[in-house]
């Protein structure tokens, strides 16, 4: 039987046997009540929509997208979004404050606690503990129930990564590093970059043999100074230290005790190279002032040869350069140091991506049918359509039962407008999901599939790996260790309006007003400018502050051990 005849009978028994209640999530955008999921006697439930926001930027699917329409045509559900424009923060400021929100959040960890004090979403652990009628996301979140939840016991969000099924393969760095195009390390014979010196050496050879690139200024390095991505600005001084992603501390692997680094020598060390860089004109000064959605259209431009930022937050740039021919200007991680003497630690273990995912809110009519939903996503033939797509259009399958794709099918898959027609990008992102392997042993998604990620790169890519004896991008990183217990500190709740989220926040606001102004300063004023920006951390109660999160600490050390 074909697949796609499979998948109709699958997704109709899951409809009849989930029996969805009967109640509608919204009314529609005229004030008129939209069809309610009364039965209307034939024993199919009416239309539902669901309304969801984003936490990010995006680009709303096409009406006719070809996995939406198969979940409406499965479930009588479709789905209505919205996304972050400018300032993240203002918008759940201005949800919270009024206390009308749309039925379901794509969280991240960064606003979570916002909307867990305001009161913003219900506890989601009686779906996730009720194993007869949701046994899927009782296996899934079940035996880590402990994690997931909030200090008041309750579980708000269902983490979007991090729990693995089946064989782990990790063949590409979505997370932190510094990177760098293509383009740089071929023209010089594919050097080996292992430090801080050594990246910047390279751009600053590159940019002074071409100024240009595409009729466009050449930029060395740019730095994004948007505070709900403050990574960007922040936290590159603890990966130079050879630490994990913790986000604003670094936690000593022995002693399990955090330290905020963003003031101390490691820091500066950093910044006076940025500084340095700056003045030798590779640092992009706009790179202070545009927003989220220009550093995209910049880095799309092909123009910049290196940043320092997450994979995921990045890669719209990266599918831009693939769609334009631009393999070449891709970017490609170079896990640098401040010296050779420290191993690299930007590649981790999968964890737990606490507080980020999909929540209910309080304002959704019918949190069962939504929960009913996620529960059936969770299935392994729906995951694999909303990670591989459908046989035959969107992959193959080998003799030996293994998917793999054609060349004209990866080409689809780096078109972000063949992607809004053809994918459900912003539902599969924030919802709970398969990572690993099937239990018929192909890997959950496409980049992790052995034979098809190295056939799915580009020329420039494959040439880039062999050149370094590596196959996957992963490779080029040291071999992560296991993760800590505790891992990652930047997930550990702090509660909104208490001394340590205070002083957080005035961390915070002085690294944007600080190190900008310290990165382009002259050199003569660089020594005094960080002798400021140490003083004024000095008057802050940081010791309350870590004292939150080395007690989060040792909690997770305790509570998950169980």
């Amino acid at each position: 039987m074909k697949n796609s005849k499979k998948l109709l009978i699958i997704c109709l028994s899951v409809v009849l046997a989930l029996s969805f209640v009967l109640a509608g999530c919204k009314k529609d955008d005229r004030g008129e009540p939209s069809p309610t999921s009364s039965n209307d006697g034939g024993g199919k439930e009416n239309l539902m929509t669901i309304t969801a926001f984003i936490s990010r930027a995006g680009t709303n699917p096409t009406k006719d997208n070809r996995i939406y329409q198969k979940i409406k045509e499965a479930f009588n559900v479709e789905f209505q979004f919205e996304y972050v424009v400018g300032e993240i923060g203002e918008r759940v400021g201005t949800m919270t404050a009024g206390g009308e929100y749309p039925d379901i959040i794509g969280v991240q960890s960064n606003e979570a606690n916002q909307f867990i004090d305001a009161g913003a979403f219900i506890p989601l652990e009686k779906y996730i503990n009720d194993k007869e009628n949701f046994p899927n996301l009782n296996r899934h979140y079940g035996e880590l129930i402990n994690r997931i939840k909030h200090d008041d016991g309750h579980v708000y969000i269902m983490p979007n990564y991090g729990v693995h099924h089946g064989e782990h393969r990790q063949n590409e760095n979505w997370g932190p590093a510094f990177w760098i195009q293509i383009a740089v390390l071929k023209e010089f014979g594919y050097p080996k970059i292992k430090t801080l010196d050594d990246y910047f050496d390279l751009i600053e050879k590159y940019v002074e043999k071409y100024p240009e690139i595409d009729g466009q200024k050449t930029i060395g390095f740019i730095v994004l100074t948007d505070r709900g991505r403050d990574w960007t600005l922040r936290n590159a001084p603890s990966h130079l230290a050879g630490a994990p992603n913790d986000g604003i501390v670094i936690v000593d692997q022995e002693t399990k005790v955090a330290e905020v680094y963003q003031h101390k020598d490691i820091s500066k060390r950093y910044f006076k190279k940025l500084n340095e860089a700056y003045n030798n004109g590779l640092v992009d000064p706009e790179g202070f002032v545009i927003d989220f959605d220009q550093y995209i259209q910049k880095l799309a431009s092909g123009a910049v040869l290196g940043l320092f930022d997450q994979r995921w937050n990045f890669n719209k740039a990266n599918e831009a350069l693939h769609q334009q021919g631009k393999y070449d200007r891709m970017y490609m991680p170079v896990p640098i140091v401040f010296d050779e003497s420290i191993r690299d630690w930007y590649l981790t273990r999968p964890e737990l991506n606490v507080n980020s995912g999909f929540a209910i809110t309080t304002s959704c009519k019918d949190p069962d049918r939504v929960m009913r939903l996620f529960e059936a996503l969770l299935d392994e033939e729906w995951q694999k359509l909303l990670q591989w797509g459908e046989e035959g259009i969107d992959y193959l399958v080998d003799e030996d039962g293994m998917f793999y794709r054609n060349d004209q099918m990866r080409k689809e898959q780096q078109s972000p407008d063949w992607k809004l027609a053809n994918k459900a990008d912003d539902l599969f992102e924030f919802a709970p999901k398969l990572e690993g392997t099937y239990s018929d042993g192909n890997a959950t998604s496409p980049g992790l599939q052995p034979i098809e990620y190295f056939e799915g790169l580009t020329e420039p890519e494959k040439e880039l790996l062999t050149a370094y004896g590596v196959q996957t991008q992963g490779q080029l990183h040291s071999t992560p260790p296991e993760n800590p217990l505790y891992f990652p500190a930047w997930s550990i709740n702090i509660p909104t309006n208490s001394v340590p989220a205070t002083v957080s926040q005035q961390m915070q606001d002085l690294a944007f007003e600080y190190l900008p102004q310290i990165i382009m300063a002259p050199t003569s004023e660089f020594e005094s400018l960080w002798a400021d920006f140490v003083k004024k951390h000095e008057e802050l109660d940081i010791e309350a502050f870590e004292k939150h999160i080395n007690e989060g600490i040792q909690r997770r050390m305790t509570e998950w051990a169980k």
